[in-house]
């Protein structure tokens, strides 16, 4: 049985996160703005492991990095903060990473570090796992600040990841996109898209064109993500170009 190339697409989400600009976080700081609050929120969670990897390369013990990790993002919800930050930093990247360095010229000579959060709001994140991904994460002979760029690609290429499975998931095609997923990297060239399409009960034309849409919409939503974190639409290639060369370094 052929799959129609119409139908082995999986239905695109409704609502796109990336229609929220970055800049719109701000907003949170002037005045009573409930989706300013979430989209910052949002993106903290998103990528707050990059953070945390510029300041373990810059605090040896785990415990106060983790301490000043949360306290910093508590402090970046409280809208007291957001009123002062500079809103020339069109880029929600440069943003965190000078709001952390500031921060941290600030912390540094302080007695050990606060207890995570205090009566601020703050983010529910996953140190272990973000311990665990800093253990196998290879040696780098590079600055804390070459570290978070490379990082935080890492973080938005899972993200884009995530967000098409989450769209083959909801599709009920699960099994499609951990076949055809491995099309996004690597040499395509070694790809048997017979096999796949044999256990698909497809084609190996329409595993191709299957193949290439999921391609087409993995860089739709790259960005879509990107935009999420730029003030302007014009910067999204610059945006897209700095993180790969990150990637690269």
């Amino acid at each position: 049985m052929t799959a129609s190339p119409d139908n082995d697409w999986p239905q695109r989400q409704a609502s796109e996160f990336a229609s929220t600009q970055w800049s719109l976080v701000l907003r949170a700081g002037h005045r009573v703005d409930r989706q300013a609050e979430l989209a910052l929120a949002t993106l903290c969670q998103r990528y707050w492991f990059p953070l945390y990897a510029y300041v373990r390369r810059r605090v040896a013990d785990v415990h106060r990095a983790q301490d000043l990790t949360q306290d910093f993002f508590a402090r970046l919800l409280d809208k007291n903060v957001l009123a002062s930050a500079s809103p020339e930093r069109g880029r929600f990247r440069s943003f965190l990473l000078t709001s952390l360095k500031n921060f941290l010229a600030n912390e540094w000579d302080r007695e050990g570090a606060r207890k995570r959060g205090g009566d601020l709001q703050c983010l529910s994140l996953d140190w272990d796992s973000g311990e665990s991904r800093l253990q196998v994460e290879p040696a780098q002979l590079q600055t804390p600040e070459r570290e978070f760029e490379r990082q935080w690609a890492l973080s938005l290429l899972e993200i884009v990841v995530q967000r098409l499975r989450t769209e083959f998931d909801a599709s009920g095609k699960t099994r499609h996109f951990e076949l055809l997923k491995q099309t996004l990297t690597g040499d395509r060239g070694a790809i048997d898209y017979l096999a796949i399409g044999a256990e698909l009960q497809m084609s190996e034309e329409s595993v191709r064109q299957a193949a290439h849409r999921l391609r087409k919409r993995y860089r739709e939503l790259l960005r879509m993500e990107v935009a999420a974190t730029v003030e302007h639409d014009g910067d999204v290639d610059d945006e897209i170009g700095r993180l790969f060369e990150a990637l690269g370094s």
